[in-house]
This record gives C-alpha cells, sequence and structure tokens, in this order.
C-alpha cells in the first residue's frame, strides 16, 4: 500500500479519506548562489551571481501559481532572496529580507522557497535581501494571466525584460563597508546598466551593448524593473511614445508618454510601438536625484533598438530627450499619471472606513561620530529612520520571534505618529531634530484591520524621493502632494474611484503620499525605503499583522528546513 501510496505522490495524486485527489505537482527551479567573473568598463571581475547569470534568470509564471525555488548558496557570504511583490498569502516563511522573516542562507547551505502568487499580474521581480548583494542578484518575474485569458490591452507581438540597474568597479561589498565604516555617503556607481550592460557609450562595452530587434509595425512589451540601488531612473526611448499598461503586478489605464520615471524596486509594463522609420534608436535612463549636495551618477545608460530589414543606418543612432536629473515637477507628475483599470473583469476595492490611521514620516539623520572623524555633515554619522526611530537589526529574526513566543527580539510599540512634529518640509531645520532614537520596534495590526498609511517626507539633513516598498501587501495609493500634509484637507482630494494598486511608491521631495490596504494576510511583513543606502542606515521598520479567527485566516506553520541563525 505504501509503494503506492509514493506512486500515487509522485504524479500529483494524493489520497484523502479514500478518494483520489487530482493536484498539479509544484513547479521547481534552482537558484545556485554564486561568484562568476564579468567584464565591464575595460575591467574582469568576479559578482555574486544566480547560475551564472547577471542578471539573473527570468522566472515565467500565471497567475495563481504556486512554485518552489531551492536555493543554494554556494558563495561566500550569506544570502537571502525576496520575491518582490508577491504577496505570499499566510505564508511569510518564504518571503526573504534577512532576519525579518528569516535568517540568512549560509555559505554551502539551501533553502528551498515556496512561492505562492494570488492576485499579481504583469512584471515582478526577486531579488536578494541581504547586505548590497541585490546590486548583482536579481533577476524578473513575469506572472501571465490565467491559461485562456488574456490582456486587458491588444496582445504584442513580444516580451522583453528590461532590468535598468548600477555597475561598481569595486567589489560591491566592499562599497557597502567602506561608507558604513566612515558614516558617510558610500561611493556613487561608475555606470548606469540596461540588461546588465552600460552601452556602447562607454569603452570596451560596444559588443555587449543590448539590442532590441522590432519588425516596423509590431508591438513590443517592455517588461521594466528599475533594479537600481541609488535612484530613480528616468528612461526613454529616441523618436517613439509609450504607453504604460501596468506598474508593480496590476494593470492600469494606458497612458501614453514620452519618457518615464521609474523608482527602484518598482516595475512598468510598458508598450513600445515600431512605428518609426527603420533605423538604429538609441533607448537611454539617467538618474533623478533631488538631494542637494549629494553626489550622483551622471552617465547615461543606454541600449539600441534596431529595426529589421534592408537600409542604410544612421551614422550615429538619436538619443531621446530625457528630464533634467533634478526635475522634480518631471518625476512626480509621471508618477502622478497612473490609474487602476478598475474594470469589470479587473475590479479594484479600495477600503472606505478606516480603523487604523498611520502617519509616518521619513528622514536621513546624522549621529553622534565617536571620534568627530566621521564622512556625514559636520563630522557626524549619517542615518535614517521612520516616525525618528533608526531600526536596528535583531540576530534573530522577527517571524521566528513571533510565531515562537521568543521575548526580547523586538518590541511593539512603534508609534503611529511622528513623536516630533515640526514643519517637515521646511527649508531650515534645527540641527536637533536629526538625531533618531535607535530601536527595534513594530507595529502590530489587527487582521482585517484597514489602515490608511500617510508617508510625509521631510527635509532633514538631504531632503530627497524616497521610494517606500511594502511586502505582503499591494496598497491603494490615495493622494499625494506636495509640502505637509493636512489631514483635514487633503483627504477631501483622494482619488477612492480608481487609485492605481502598486506595493512601492515613490514619496515626492518635500511632499507627502497616501496609501490604503486591508490587513488580511496574517504574518511579519516588511517596510522599507528602496534606496539602498537609506535602507542601511535604518529607514525601515516591520508591521505583524495578527490571526484572523476562523482557520483559513491564520498564518501557515514553517517549513521544517528553514535556515537557522
Amino acid at each position: 500500500m505504501w509503494l503506492i501510496m509514493k506512486i500515487l505522490i509522485l504524479f500529483g495524486l494524493f489520497i484523502f479519506d479514500g478518494l483520489i485527489l487530482h493536484c498539479q505537482a509544484l513547479v521547481r527551479h534552482t537558484f545556485v548562489v554564486k561568484e562568476a567573473p564579468y567584464t565591464r568598463l575595460c575591467s574582469t571581475k568576479n559578482i555574486l551571481t544566480v547560475n551564472g547569470q547577471f542578471p539573473g534568470p527570468t522566472l515565467y509564471v500565471h497567475k495563481g501559481d504556486t512554485i518552489v525555488v531551492d536555493v543554494y548558496n554556494k558563495g561566500k557570504q550569506n544570502i537571502t532572496i525576496h520575491w518582490h511583490g508577491v504577496k505570499q498569502p499566510k505564508y511569510p516563511w518564504s518571503d526573504g529580507p534577512e532576519y525579518i522573516t528569516q535568517c540568512p542562507i549560509q555559505p554551502g547551505a539551501k533553502f528551498s522557497q515556496k512561492i505562492v502568487f494570488s492576485t499579481e499580474e504583469g512584471t515582478l521581480w526577486w531579488h536578494a535581501h541581504s547586505d548590497w548583494s541585490r546590486a548583482t542578484v536579481h533577476g524578473a518575474i513575469l506572472v501571465y494571466p490565467k491559461l485562456g485569458i488574456g490582456y486587458p490591452y491588444p496582445k504584442p507581438y513580444s516580451e522583453v525584460p528590461l532590468i535598468l540597474g548600477e555597475w561598481w568597479k569595486e567589489d560591491i561589498m566592499e562599497v557597502q563597508n567602506d561608507f558604513l565604516e566612515n558614516g558617510g555617503d558610500p561611493v556613487v556607481s561608475d555606470a548606469l546598466t540596461i540588461n546588465g550592460q552600460p552601452g556602447d557609450l562607454y569603452p570596451c562595452s560596444k559588443s555587449g551593448t543590448f539590442k532590441l530587434m522590432v519588425e516596423h509595425g509590431k508591438t513590443y512589451l517592455l517588461r521594466m524593473i528599475n533594479a537600481g540601488m541609488s535612484d530613480i531612473f528616468f528612461f526613454s526611448v529616441a523618436k517613439h511614445h509609450l504607453i504604460v499598461v501596468g506598474t508593480d503586478g496590476s494593470y492600469t489605464k494606458p497612458f501614453k508618454v514620452d519618457y518615464v520615471a521609474i523608482s527602484p524596486g518598482q516595475t512598468l509594463d510598458v508598450l513600445l510601438e515600431a512605428n518609426q522609420p527603420p533605423d538604429h534608436y538609441y533607448m537611454a535612463t539617467r538618474v533623478y536625484s533631488s538631494a542637494n549636495g549629494v553626489a550622483y551618477d551622471n552617465t547615461t545608460g543606454t541600449a539600441i533598438v534596431r529595426y529589421k530589414g534592408n537600409y542604410t543606418p544612421s551614422s550615429s543612432p538619436s538619443l531621446p530627450n530625457l528630464p533634467d536629473y533634478n526635475d522634480t515637477n518631471a518625476s512626480a507628475n509621471f508618477t502622478g499619471r497612473f490609474r487602476s483599470l478598475a474594470s469589470e473583469d479587473h475590479p479594484i476595492n479600495v477600503p472606505l472606513n478606516m480603523t487604523t490611521k498611520l502617519i509616518f514620516t521619513v528622514s536621513v539623520n546624522t549621529l553622534p561620530c565617536d571620534d568627530d572623524s566621521c564622512d556625514g555633515p559636520n563630522n557626524t554619522r549619517l542615518s535614517a529612520s521612520v516616525n525618528n526611530i533608526s531600526f536596528v537589526s535583531p540576530s534573530i529574526d522577527i517571524l521566528q520571534a513571533y510565531y515562537n513566543h521568543i521575548n526580547g527580539v523586538y518590541g511593539d510599540q512603534f508609534p503611529n505618529f511622528p513623536p516630533l512634529v515640526f514643519n517637515f518640509t521646511a527649508d531650515y531645520l534645527p540641527f536637533e531634530l536629526q538625531l533618531p532614537k535607535n530601536n527595534t520596534e513594530v507595529k502590530v495590526l489587527e487582521y482585517n484591520s484597514t489602515v490608511e498609511l500617510v508617508y510625509q517626507n521631510t527635509n532633514l539633513v538631504a531632503g530627497t524621493d524616497h521610494p517606500m516598498h511594502l511586502h505582503g501587501y499591494s496598497f491603494y495609493v490615495v493622494g499625494w502632494g506636495f509640502g505637509n500634509f493636512d489631514k483635514d484637507k487633503d483627504p477631501l482630494g483622494y482619488n477612492l474611484v480608481d487609485p492605481p494598486l502598486q506595493n512601492t511608491i515613490a514619496v515626492p521631495k518635500n511632499g507627502w503620499a497616501a496609501v490604503r490596504f486591508k490587513a488580511n494576510n496574517p504574518g511579519v511583513w516588511f517596510m522599507h525605503c528602496h534606496i539602498e543606502r537609506h535602507l542601511s542606515w535604518g529607514m525601515e521598520m516591520a508591521f505583524i499583522v495578527k490571526d484572523g479567527e476562523r482557520r483559513e485566516e491564520k498564518m501557515l506553520p514553517p517549513p521544517p528546513y528553514m535556515p537557522p541563525c
């Protein structure tokens, strides 16, 4: 009998109370994290990769699928993998952030991660969520509609992942270690990349420049990801319009643009119509950097759109016009154009009666330096905070501590509102406001509570945009604006009809953004700025969403093979 049961299980058949149930076997993928040699900008170095690829392998799934990824750490440093934008219903155990939902996978170890897709549809991505490893450890996730269901727009001729990133000649772990030690900003990247290549404007890069071959009259779906560590990117294709049809694994009402602004962590689904005279055209990306006095990578990353056919191309491809590096209005106005599809086939459900209202200030801060020799402003050490708390990473992951009732790992008194109230966006702010508290605090939410969270940017130290990302949830962006949020006036202008559904929102410099979500995914869920230096400095916190009363409302138990601390 046992042999028969093993055969049934092998073929995806399960016996339950004498009945044979058919169950689709889980698709398995293998990720081998290891060092591999890569050549960029006339130099060769070893970088951390997955399966020897940079960017890493693309995952292809359908809406509602569940897959397993066996992650083998063959590198020399700890690693975790996060499935960015995947809600993982009731199963935070595979979410990935280091010391939040798991301890890292140590060198030589393995962790089999079950990835549970639910309502997501569109482009997502995966990346390392430990130290600065995600600079090279990342890749695309393409979530197709369920079988037999099409897109809500004409099917494109072809689909192309387009990953924007950064490249350092220096080893990325040295970049991280240096700025954490000296207390200042990290060195800026040496190049911006498109699908791992900086483009033929750089020496030694012509042969590797990414080229998109197109046929005249065809439409191409660009599945864009900002995997960069430091900045929002502007992107455009010379002499072509772009049509935005989705973001963060959700469809949007289509809108036509000459450029896009894409935040670190964000994804975009963009249609490119190949409707220009056959030639070679540059697609290009460069940094949007709004912080005064902060260095940034001022290079331009390029790739080429190359039309098929017999013709003589121009001697040099056309470069697109991109907004200025500090054009805050260009970035914010693009972000403000998103609207959910909100159709019969793709309905939305914006929470209206709010039970929990939160206001979180997001700030860059400073800390005293032990010997007054740090590289931050006035010889201080740079820091960052949410509601004036700079997050301190524990030595045991919060999810394990919560599930097993381990005391002393975290506190549950994260404030609902800023403990310090001042003119957050004033040009000049007193030095004493820059000092945060160092702590490990979480915010506990009741199951099914409806949450309105207002992110309020501040102008402390160096006011800039903050792309805030929430794990385990997508949220409706119901409003945004410049200046200080007015709790009486600003909600009157909320969009409660068709707000975009996102998992990452760029809070504009000297501005605010309001999001809403229903806390119906129990577990421990990380929230942080996706600019990596801000995360390293402490601009992060975690939510604990409690179980509901019914069995289907409770967090699932952990797998038996979680990485040890």
